[in-house]
């Protein structure tokens, strides 16, 4: 395809994205009506649904559900595709073998979902940055979230891709051009991320000072989390620790005391909660598409597909008395918290429990939050950091597993918490991640009979419809 020709496609994608954009404002942040028209939103008094279409893009299907799952928990050691034989999720069995090419559709649709995602961001803040009339502190703290938002996607972006192209604003048909479709480097990237995390933190208030009716919206606590996590991905440990010190002395937050409660409907947006997408299941349109249901016991007396299920291996590295073991695998046979029973002849013995949406909120879409960011991970990096760098090891690593039931550990290599992190986070999406960034996906995963071949499985492909679109002005990532 010629480059011009490439163009025009694109063109006819962004001019669909914003098409979207329009028909995806929400009137209330909370009660999410995410089909309204809302062209009257290019005036200052309709900014803040600009950026609420920002967060309605981690509702989707291709942002948090299925192709999601496949690529963060199926492809790791974590997680077995499930379900049963003949469904194989169109890829699901793919990405648990590892066997990856650049036609997946999983592939596909995560590329194209969050660039739909960062182009809502990118509509947000040039529109929002223009208007004169506004209240100083709202515009101010709009940005901030959108900049927190488009942050995440593209975090989420580079962690899958490595080096994407960064794109800002797209103001006329003339900005589609070769050098922006051209991939940025992976430092690149982390660099761009890094700068909206630290404007977002400029501008963001406090979980506790944004009215009850705002909950759920980016909030400092959260851009410093996600810039001490993506700073972690860079090994940047004096500033994870900087980070996470702060978070730990601002008294925000605090740890859940039972771990089972922070799944349930009931503990959304808790003192453990820092960052979690607002799902809400009375509206048909507002949840997260199907995450419950993708993820739910399949056969007799089940209610979903039974995907992702979790892998003897996880269930094996639990210890004796660990209560996030039963807090977060769902077993053939068990009545769960609601009183729910699990078939004993389910094809599964395993289901994510994490991802449950409890019977009596039963929706394919679910009324359930995903928690994307919590206070348990940031004593996790605060004590990575320590045991780099130096530190208190300890005290943020007990804390976690004291809530878990387990006596404490006198351990403080980044081994331990490593293995603590896995426990703590499983089906968050960071396993495979994890893996890579700690350098050890090829002997941990070969280990257990997964193929991980390095030089190419840290990072999976650019899809191959992108480069087609692009005319090879992408370029494909090493192996594939």
């Amino acid at each position: 395809m010629k480059y011009s020709e490439s163009k025009t496609v694109w063109i006819m994608l962004l001019l669909a994205i914003s098409v979207n954009l329009l028909q995806s404002c929400s009137k209330d942040f909370i009660d999410v009506e995410s089909n309204q028209e809302t062209e009257s939103a290019l005036t200052s008094d309709r900014a803040p649904e600009l950026v609420n279409a920002v967060y309605n893009s981690l509702l989707a299907w291709e942002v948090s559900s299925f192709a999601w799952t496949g690529l963060t928990s199926i492809a790791s050691d974590d997680a077995d595709k499930g379900s049963i034989l003949s469904d194989t999720g169109v890829d699901k069995h793919l990405l648990d073998a590892l066997d990856i090419s650049p036609t997946l559709l999983s592939v596909a649709d995560v590329w194209r979902g969050h660039f739909d995602a960062i182009q809502r961001a990118n509509q947000a803040l040039n529109r929002i940055e223009q208007f004169d009339d506004m209240d100083e502190e709202l515009q101010s703290r709009l940005l901030g979230e959108a900049k927190f938002l488009r942050a995440l996607f593209y975090f989420r972006l580079v962690q899958t891709y490595g080096g994407v192209p960064v794109i800002t604003s797209i103001n006329s048909l003339d900005d589609i051009n070769e050098d922006l479709l051209t991939r940025a480097t992976t430092e690149e990237t982390y660099a761009f991320i890094e700068q909206d995390l630290i404007e977002a933190i400029e501008s963001l208030p406090e979980k506790s000072e944004y009215p009850t009716s705002e909950l759920g919206r980016a909030t400092k606590g959260a851009a410093k989390a996600l810039l001490a996590k993506v700073s972690m991905y860079q090994e940047k440990w004096e500033q994870v620790k900087i980070l996470t010190n702060e978070i730990i002395a601002s008294g925000e937050y605090g740890l859940t005391p039972n771990y089972e409660d922070i799944w349930k409907e009931s503990s959304e947006n808790n003192i453990e909660s820092i960052f979690e997408i607002q799902s809400r299941g009375e509206d048909p349109a507002a949840g997260v598409d199907k995450y419950s249901t993708i993820q739910g016991a399949r056969g007799e007396g089940g209610w979903g597909w039974g995907f992702n299920t979790p892998s003897q291996d996880l269930d094996n590295a639990y210890e004796n008395g660990d209560t996030r073991r039963q807090a977060t695998i769902m077993f053939a046979g068990e009545t769960l918290y609601d009183g729910r029973v699990i078939s004993i002849n389910a094809p599964n013995p395993r289901y994510n429990q994490k991802a449950y949406s409890s019977a009596l909120t039963e929706a394919e879409i679910t009324g359930k939050n995903v928690r994307l960011l919590r206070y348990a991970e940031v004593l996790l990096m605060n004590a990575e950091a320590a045991a780099v760098i130096g530190g208190d090891v300890s005290t943020p690593l007990n804390q976690i597993r004291q809530r878990a039931g387990l006596e404490p550990t006198t351990a403080t290599s980044q081994l331990a918490v490593w293995e603590e992190r896995r426990l703590e986070m499983a089906f968050e999406h960071d396993r495979y991640f994890d893996l890579v960034r700690q350098g050890r996906a090829s002997t941990v995963l070969n280990s257990k009979g997964i193929p991980f071949q390095t030089g190419k499985h840290e990072l999976f492909p650019i899809p191959q419809e992108q480069i087609d679109l692009s005319g090879g002005v992408l370029t494909q990532n090493p192996g594939y």
